[in-house]
């Protein structure tokens, strides 16, 4: 036999499937949900707690409780991989905020990404990436104070990286390198993603270098596992004349 919160569970999953509620609809509020099953609120906060980590709503903190918007956006990963342009490609209206911006000493792991000297002067910069409005996304980046004297400011007033790049000169970068992996979202982090703490985050470390192969950056991408997948785009294979050259 179901218990209150199982059944409340089960209705509003059914009424998510019928389209009573569409994505990126917010449900009732709690006292609402309360006199609607003519059930307490304990047994309303664990239905909705099942259904974040089940993926089917999210809870941002001061706006209520969401049916999560599909579909999963298809991050492409590249040599010249765009957050902006990633997602306008998909149809998808790109926004984020800058939270938070200040110069550090570099950590050791840093240092070494950006070949600089452990301890030395760098900007970082923590932002949130949106689609549709729909976090899925937190950055942390590091970018040398020596080569980028105001990038912390630029970044503060809304200034896109590109942007600042390209006032010091730098009209075209790459990535270098990139690693992914997953792990369960720390407690600042689900709440900045606006998801449950059980649900998995996949974690993106990259550097990005100029065309002389100078780094300029490195970062570390915490994105929202359910809300996000990755397409790693691979060099075009060789073609025939490639192929007679080499031999």
């Amino acid at each position: 036999m179901q218990t209150n919160w199982q059944m409340i569970r089960d209705r509003l999953t059914e009424d998510i499937m019928r389209g009573e509620y569409a994505p990126g609809e917010r449900l009732p509020t709690e006292p609402e949900l309360c006199r609607h099953f003519g059930i307490g609120r304990h047994s309303i906060r664990r239905a909705i707690d099942a259904l974040v980590v089940d993926g089917k709503l999210r809870v941002e903190q001061g706006r209520g409780t969401f049916v999560e918007a599909a579909p999963l956006i298809n991050y492409q990963i590249g040599r010249r991989t765009r957050f902006r342009q990633n997602l306008r490609e998909q149809g998808v209206a790109p926004g984020g905020d800058v939270i938070e911006v200040g110069q550090v000493s570099a950590p050791a792991a840093v240092a070494r990404a950006l070949e600089l000297p452990e301890g030395a002067p760098v900007h970082r910069v923590l932002t949130r990436g949106l689609a549709d409005d729909v976090p899925i996304s937190i950055g942390l980046s590091w970018h040398p104070a020596d080569r980028f004297a105001d990038f912390g400011q630029r970044r503060s007033r809304g200034e896109k990286i590109t942007d600042i790049y390209r006032a010091y000169g730098i009209a075209d970068y790459l990535r270098r390198s990139t690693s992914v992996f997953a792990r369960r979202a720390r407690k600042d982090e689900a709440l900045l993603l606006a998801q449950h703490p059980a649900l998995p985050v996949m974690v993106m470390q990259k550097t990005d270098v100029d065309m002389e192969g100078r780094p300029i950056g490195h970062s570390q991408g915490i994105w929202s596992a359910e809300r996000v997948q990755f397409t790693l785009d691979t060099d075009p294979l060789p073609t025939a004349g490639d192929q007679d050259h080499r031999s």
